[in-house]
C-alpha cells in the first residue's frame, strides 16, 4: 500500500486555558491518501475545526504524531512549516480571510509572493484563476465590492495559487446562500477531479454528501469513517505546481515595499503624525548643525581677523585674577629687548582705556588705545583713508589720532572727510590723520571700530597719565615656530623682571579652544536634536505596535497561506523604516528650509555641510529599525490560529 499524503496517528490537543486544560482532540488516527475527497463532519464544538488546523499545520498536536508523505512534522522548523502550508496545502475560510485593502488579483496572488513568483508572472496565474472561477469582470475589485460568493471565488482562486495539491476548506459554505454554496462545491468537486486532495471541514450533511469519504467526529474523537458511492480514492493525478524562478527574497521585498506604501496611504493622518517626530528631529540636527558652525566659523574669523600667528603678552602671572592691576613693569625698555629676540618679526605696546571723544558737539564713548607705528602690520589692519601714525609721531609725542568706522559714522555728518579734522580726546586736541577698514566685533562681542589710536607716548602722557602698559603684542616670523619664540620671550622677560609678572598667550591656542568650546556647542545642540530622534522613535514603535494589533488578522492570514515569520518580520519592520525614510528626507528639506529662514530673518550664518545631513538621515533610518524591530518581532510571533480568530 502506497504512503499515505497525510496520516495521523494517535493525535490528542490540550488547550490550557485560565490554568484549566481543555482537551478538544482525543486520540485521532486518520489517514489520507494523494485525490481523495474527503469530508470531516461534526457538530459545532466537536474539534473538526481544530482537526483541520493540525492538518494544514496551523497548529500542533499535544500528544501522538502527524506525519505528511512520511515526514514527522514534529521535526520540522518554523520555516519549514510555514513551506509546506505555502507548497503542500491551499486554504479556504468560512470568512473568505480576504485583505480589504487589496483587490481580487492581488488578494489571490499573495502566496506566490512567498513562493518567490515574479510579478508579472503571478499577475497573469492569479488573472487566468480568477477568469476560470467566472470572475473575469471582478479582477481588479476590492473584497467590499464583491458578494459572499465573488469573495469565496477569490478565497478558491488563492488556495490553487502555488498549486498545491491539498484544498483545506472550513466551512467554506458557512457564510452563503444556497445556491452561493452549490456553486463553490461544485467548483471544488471540479477540482477534485483535476487531481486535487480535498478535505473540507462541515456541519452540513447536504454539503458533506459531495465528498467520497465521510470522516465523523463528536467530543474529539471519531466516531465512523465510511466511503460514499462517489468513487474510489486516490484515482487522480496530482496537480503540478507553476514553474518559477527562485526569487523569493526580491518578491517578498517588493511585496513589502508595496505594502508598506500602501498602509502609509490608507493611514495618511496617523501616518504623518507618526512622521512629526522624526521630521522634527532630522530638521533640527541640520538647522541647529547648520546655526552651529556658522556661528563657530563667525568666531573663528573673528579671532583669525586679530592674526593667528600672534603672541599676547600679558600683565599678572598666569591663574592668578585680577593680578594685572598691581603690575607696573611693562615698560617702553622691554620694547628694545622683546623686538630682539629671534622669530620676532614685530611688536607694539597696547594700553586701551575708555574715553569721551568729541567733535563739534557730538560726543561719542570710545576705546583709546595707546599702541606702536607697528600696529597695521602686527593686526593686518590697513587704513581705508589717510594714513596711520609714523615712528617719528611717536617719538615727538604727536597729538595726532586714527579713528575706527564705528567712530566716523557715529560722529562725522554723512558725506564729512574726517582726515584733517581736530576730535578732542580727554581735554587735548588731536589731528585725524587716518582711519582704519573694518574688523566687526569680537569674538566676545565688542565693536572692534569703535576705537581711536594714539602714539604710546601721546596717550601716556596726554590721556592715561603711565608709562607702563597692558600688555605687549607680538607678531611671529613667517616659518618660525611659535613655541619656541614663546619660550624665548619667557626667558627674556624673566630675566628682565625677575619674576613671573606676566602671562604670554598663543593666537594659535586661542583658536584652538575656541574651536573646541565651539565644537562643544554645536555637539550639545546636536545631541538635543537626537533627543527628538528618540522621542520620534518611540512614536514610531507605539505606532506601529497598534498597527500590529489592528492587523493581527491579516498576520494569521499570511501565516496560514505560507508566510514565514522573517516574511512578517520584515513587511513590519519596512513599513517602520519607510516611515522614518520619509520623515528623514521631509526633515532635511524643513532643516535647510529652517536653516535658511534663519538666516534671512535674524541674520544668523549658518553653513550646511554633508556630513550632519548624512548623519542625520542615517539616524532617522536607524531609528525606524531599532524602533521598529518590537513591533515586527511581536508580530513574527503571533501564533497563527490566534491571529486568525481575532475580530
Amino acid at each position: 500500500m502506497p504512503t499515505p499524503l497525510l496520516e495521523l496517528v494517535a493525535v490528542g490537543r490540550t488547550y490550557t486555558s485560565g490554568g484549566e486544560p481543555l482537551t478538544v482532540l482525543k486520540e485521532v488516527s486518520l489517514s489520507i491518501q494523494s485525490g481523495e475527497f474527503v469530508a470531516i463532519m461534526g457538530a459545532s464544538g466537536s474539534g473538526k475545526s481544530t482537526l483541520m488546523n493540525i492538518i494544514g499545520c496551523l497548529d500542533t498536536p499535544s500528544v501522538g504524531a502527524y506525519s505528511i508523505r512520511g515526514v514527522d512534522v514534529a521535526s520540522l522548523s518554523g520555516d519549514e512549516l510555514a513551506a509546506l502550508r505555502r507548497d503542500t496545502f491551499g486554504f479556504i475560510f468560512q470568512r473568505y480571510n480576504l485583505m480589504s485593502d487589496l483587490d481580487a488579483v492581488e488578494n489571490a496572488e499573495v502566496p506566490a509572493v512567498y513562493r518567490g513568483m515574479a510579478k508579472a508572472q503571478r499577475a497573469e496565474r492569479a488573472s487566468r484563476l480568477l477568469q476560470d472561477l467566472g470572475l473575469g469582470d471582478r479582477l481588479q475589485h476590492f473584497p467590499s465590492q464583491l458578494s459572499g460568493g465573488q469573495q469565496q471565488r477569490v478565497s478558491i482562486a488563492r488556495a490553487l495559487m502555488n498549486g498545491g495539491p491539498v484544498i483545506l476548506a472550513d466551512e467554506p459554505t458557512g457564510a452563503l446562500d444556497s445556491q452561493g454554496g452549490k456553486e463553490v462545491m461544485a467548483i471544488l468537486g471540479k477540482l477534485h477531479g483535476q487531481g486535487h486532495t480535498i478535505i473540507l471541514v462541515t456541519h452540513d450533511s447536504d454539503i458533506a454528501s459531495y465528498a467520497h469519504r465521510l470522516i465523523r467526529i463528536a467530543d474529539g474523537r471519531i466516531t465512523s469513517d465510511e466511503q460514499q458511492r462517489h468513487g474510489e480514492p486516490g484515482s487522480q493525478t496530482q496537480p503540478s505546481p507553476p514553474n518559477m524562478d527562485d526569487k523569493q527574497g526580491v518578491a517578498v521585498i517588493g511585496e513589502s515595499l508595496k505594502m508598506a506604501l500602501r498602509s502609509l496611504v490608507h493611514n495618511r493622518l496617523r501616518t504623518l503624525l507618526t512622521m512629526l517626530g522624526i521630521i522634527i528631529g532630522v530638521a533640527a540636527v541640520v538647522a541647529l548643525m547648520a546655526i552651529g558652525n556658522g556661528a563657530k566659523q563667525d568666531v573663528l574669523e573673528r579671532i583669525q581677523a586679530m592674526g593667528t600667528d600672534l603672541l599676547t603678552i600679558m600683565r599678572g602671572p598666569p591663574a592668578v585674577r585680577a593680578s594685572s592691576n598691581m603690575v607696573t613693569s611693562f615698560l617702553p625698555e622691554d620694547l628694545p629687548s622683546i623686538r630682539g629676540v629671534p622669530g620676532v618679526a614685530m611688536a607694539i605696546p597696547e594700553t586701551n582705556v575708555s574715553s569721551l571723544l568729541r567733535f563739534g558737539d557730538q560726543d561719542l564713548t570710545v576705546t583709546a588705545v595707546g599702541t606702536g607705528d607697528s600696529f597695521p602690520g602686527v593686526h593686518d589692519w590697513p587704513p581705508k583713508s589717510g594714513v596711520f601714525f609714523s615712528a617719528e609721531h611717536v617719538a615727538r609725542y604727536a597729538q595726532v589720532v586714527v579713528l575706527g568706522q564705528t567712530v566716523v559714522k557715529n560722529l562725522f555728518p554723512q558725506n564729512t572727510d574726517p582726515v584733517g579734522q581736530y576730535v578732542i580726546i580727554g581735554s587735548s586736541p588731536f589731528l585725524v590723520i587716518g582711519v582704519l577698514s573694518s574688523k566687526g566685533l569680537t569674538p566676545r562681542g565688542d565693536d572692534m571700530d569703535n576705537a581711536v589710536w594714539l602714539p604710546y607716548t601721546t596717550a601716556g602722557a596726554r590721556i592715561f597719565g603711565q608709562r607702563f602698559f597692558n600688555d605687549f603684542v607680538v607678531r611671529v616670523t613667517p616659518g618660525a615656530d611659535m613655541t619656541v619664540v614663546q619660550a624665548e620671550l619667557h626667558t627674556l622677560l624673566m630675566k628682565r623682571h625677575g619674576k613671573e609678572d606676566f602671562n604670554i598667550r598663543n593666537m594659535a591656542d586661542t583658536i584652538a579652544t575656541a574651536n573646541e568650546t565651539q565644537n562643544t556647542l554645536t555637539y550639545l545642540l546636536a545631541a538635543i536634536a537626537v533627543i527628538s530622534l528618540v522621542v520620534g522613535g518611540i512614536g514610531v514603535m507605539n505606532i506601529m505596535l497598534v498597527s500590529v494589533t489592528e492587523r493581527t488578522r491579516e498576520i494569521g492570514i499570511r501565516m496560514a497561506i505560507g508566510a514565514r515569520g522573517f516574511d512578517v518580520l520584515f513587511q513590519f519592520l519596512t513599513e517602520a523604516v519607510m516611515v522614518c525614510f520619509i520623515g528623514g528626507l521631509v526633515g532635511v528639506v524643513v532643516g535647510i528650509g529652517g536653516g535658511l529662514a534663519a538666516s534671512a530673518v535674524a541674520g544668523w550664518r549658518v553653513i550646511f555641510t554633508v556630513a550632519p545631513v548624512v548623519l542625520a538621515f542615517a539616524c532617522a533610518f536607524l531609528t525606524g529599525i531599532v524602533f521598529g524591530y518590537l513591533p515586527a518581532r511581536t508580530a513574527a510571533q503571533l501564533d497563527p490560529i490566534e491571529a486568525l480568530a481575532r475580530d
